[in-house]
């Protein structure tokens, strides 16, 4: 009877461990490895390859400072938005430390366009203004709401997304990352304006549209020549 009872409480730390692990486990993976010192500032201009930057030799409170989120970005592009990044490329401090910022300036009708960040969960704050955001999950379901000033809305690692500015004024966010450098992929430059060239018959086949209208669709997003 005594074993009995010793085995059912051994099997029940098991099971409660491995619960315990189990829900652990999705986190450990959210982001960046955990660092093993107080701080590695990034050595931006090493030749050395490694998963992230070597650190450099000498820290001062600078590489920790930036004042580029301070002021709006110029959104007089093509889709209405600028994206200001703050990760380690700006800050070379956050090098090992797994988080980062972007501020992300709207134009009236601005749109951050669809794109994933394969690195790094988003969580947004809005500035000032009113934005419709969403992301897509891999069932194709689109989970989206309308976020205004002070209002928050995370976006899953990973899946694609956007934010568009509803309103009649401009807009502005500051984005968090859960890594020193999310990346981003814009769904249309990336098909679109490859280099090399993605076929256009493997674009003709994914989007059901004919190669002159590939052809013209690559063009919006061929490189500019300088």
């Amino acid at each position: 009877m005594a074993g009995s009872c010793s085995s059912l409480f051994l099997g029940a730390v098991a099971v409660a461990l491995a619960l315990v692990l189990l829900a652990g486990a999705p986190l450990a993976l959210a982001g960046d490895p955990d660092y093993l010192q107080d701080l590695c500032v990034a050595d931006l201009n090493s030749e050395v390859k490694v998963n992230g930057f070597p650190c450099k030799a000498n820290a001062t409170a600078d590489d920790f400072f930036s004042s580029v989120l301070a002021k709006p970005g110029a959104t007089n592009t093509t889709s209405g938005s600028v994206v200001t990044g703050a990760n380690v490329e700006k800050v070379p401090g956050l090098n090992t430390l797994g988080v980062s910022l972007s501020r992300i300036d709207y134009a009236t009708g601005g749109l951050n366009p669809p794109h994933t960040h394969p690195r790094a969960t988003e969580f947004v704050f809005v500035l000032y203004g009113t934005l419709d955001v969403g992301f897509i999950t891999t069932a194709n379901k689109l989970v989206a709401k309308t976020i205004t000033k002070g209002d928050v809305f995370a976006f899953p690692r990973g899946l694609v997304h956007f934010q568009r500015n509803a309103g009649d004024e401009p807009a502005a966010v500051i984005s968090a990352f859960n890594s020193q450098l999310p990346g981003t992929q814009s769904i249309a430059m990336t098909l679109f304006g490859a280099s090399p060239e993605v076929p256009d018959d493997v674009l003709a086949k994914a989007f059901q549209i004919g190669a002159e209208e590939v052809d013209k669709i690559k063009a919006k997003f061929a490189p500019k020549k300088s």
